[in-house]
């Protein structure tokens, strides 16, 4: 009747309903990271997407003969690495870190929290982008070239400067609808390989098509600002061009023409159109509760079951078929708000599967306080650091009597058995019963949480053993 807690083989792939749960554990690691890794890795994210637009200046330099759609597609595709590189390797990327929305909207985090961990990335991102700003002159990469990689470094800047706010916003909507649909993709499958296949072509999308990036920008521009302003006269007149051409390239047209706009775009395409607008419809029960791909009992076939005889009745005809779902990334404090909001003593844990890592309940909250003597504990505590990892399920075929004996004795005592093997007592130790420790189930079919069951839910069916015999009484006294 036991099922193991653990040790359960992850799927490799994952349907769009799945993804939408892998998408929700992504969303909320983004959250739970300390300042300090959160910083770094932001840094890395943006070091990353830095050098994919030195790959796509490179490679779409003196390439005028190939036209501008094949060229452009070229440099997209090579843009693809930074993106790639992100996911493989570890970054935390302003423009994916948008989708903590969702966790936002679930009531899992305070605003603050995210407005800072949102903070706290696009500054990193930023911070490894001037960093690489400032390789990229030191190494005098706008020379190449015969100075054509430092003009078209110049014109790409030059031309993100020169959009309407209406249109960098939309450009910036278009671009992380891209990103993040991307990275959303990458919800579908374990494979390191199969993800990087799946991030080229929409990045490869949005790059080649102009829309804007605004962690790119901060490249980007910044980058175009400083050649203009610190390329010696040879580079000028190699090109035969004059830097008063470019004159419009500062740090005031950056922010207020694209930086700005660019921003908000692509919170909204990110962060709203894909994240919400997936967890909309995947997610239309509160965050926390089965999920479609649960079996429901239907009201009819439940009424039916009740009209069995008891003996005949299994659990999945009385079992609580909506039950409370948490998950190991989830916060200590948001599980026990949605515990304390349905009144419940505990509730089990699941993966992105349905299947059962653990149990949370109040209890493990006041012994991991007690374990560490009643401090503040962090806000960004996990239940998968809090909960209990023995968990024992319920097969939802299960008889309701053969449940009932189990929920209410420990079996090892009502039937004691000798070194053999074999029963003390064949008639077992009734006189003494011993009270199982648990009150609460998971019910399980196929490896997946399908339900609840609890010592009510039994006591409920039970009941009806002494509506009988009373019906029964009357029936002779009359």
């Amino acid at each position: 009747m036991s099922i193991p807690a653990l040790g359960k083989p992850e799927p490799s792939q994952f349907s769009p309903p799945q993804m939408m749960e892998q998408a929700e554990i992504f969303a909320m690691s983004k959250t739970s990271k300390p300042t300090g890794v959160a910083m770094g890795l932001a840094i890395m994210a943006g070091i990353f997407i830095s050098l994919a637009f030195v790959f796509y200046t490179t490679v779409t330099t003196g390439n005028a003969s190939l036209g501008w759609g094949l060229n452009r597609l070229i440099g997209g595709l090579a843009f693809s690495l930074g993106l790639i590189l992100i996911v493989v390797c570890g970054g935390e990327l302003f423009t994916s870190t948008v989708l903590s929305l969702i966790n936002r909207v679930n009531g899992q985090i305070s605003t603050s929290k995210l407005v800072s961990t949102w903070a706290k990335v696009f500054v990193g991102n930023f911070i490894g982008a001037a960093f690489l700003v400032a390789l990229v002159m030191g190494a005098q990469l706008y020379a190449n070239g015969a100075g054509q990689w430092g003009l078209n470094a110049l014109n790409i800047a030059q031309h993100k400067l020169h959009h309407s706010p209406l249109q960098a916003f939309s450009l910036g909507v278009l671009c992380n609808m891209l990103v993040c649909l991307a990275i959303w993709m990458t919800f579908s499958t374990k494979n390191i390989g199969t993800k990087a296949m799946l991030m080229m072509m929409p990045v490869a999308l949005f790059v080649s098509s102009g829309f804007e990036h605004c962690i790119a920008n901060l490249f980007m521009v910044p980058l175009g600002i400083a050649i203009q302003s610190t390329a010696g006269p040879e580079f000028w007149l190699t090109l035969g061009v004059d830097s008063s051409v470019y004159a419009d390239l500062t740090w005031g047209h950056f922010i207020v023409n694209n930086l700005i706009p660019v921003t908000i775009g692509n919170i909204v395409g990110g962060a709203v159109v894909v994240g919400l607008g997936y967890r909309t419809i995947f997610r239309t029960l509160p965050k926390a509760t089965a999920t479609s791909t649960a079996t429901v009992i239907d009201f009819s076939q439940k009424f039916r079951a009740f009209a069995l005889p008891l003996g005949q009745r299994r659990i999945s005809d009385i079992m609580d078929a909506k039950p409370l779902l948490l998950r190991g990334d989830q916060t200590v404090a948001a599980a026990c708000a949605e515990l304390q909001r349905l009144q419940l003593e505990g509730a089990v844990v699941v993966d992105a599967n349905l299947a059962v890592i653990g149990y949370f309940s109040h209890h493990d909250v006041m012994v991991d306080l007690w374990r560490n003597n009643y401090q503040r504990r962090d806000e960004g505590r996990l239940v998968q650091h809090v909960m209990s990892t023995e968990v024992t399920s319920i097969n939802g075929n299960e008889m309701v009597l053969t449940v009932a004996e189990q929920i209410c004795i420990a079996p090892q005592q009502l039937y004691p058995v000798n070194q053999q093997g074999a029963l003390i007592n064949p008639n077992g130790n009734k006189q003494a019963p011993h009270l199982s420790q648990y009150q609460d189930y998971p019910v399980v079919v196929n490896q997946q949480v399908v339900g609840r069951i609890s010592r009510l839910h039994i006591a409920s069916v039970m009941q009806t053993l002494f509506e009988n015999n009373e019906t029964q009484r009357s029936l002779e006294s009359a």
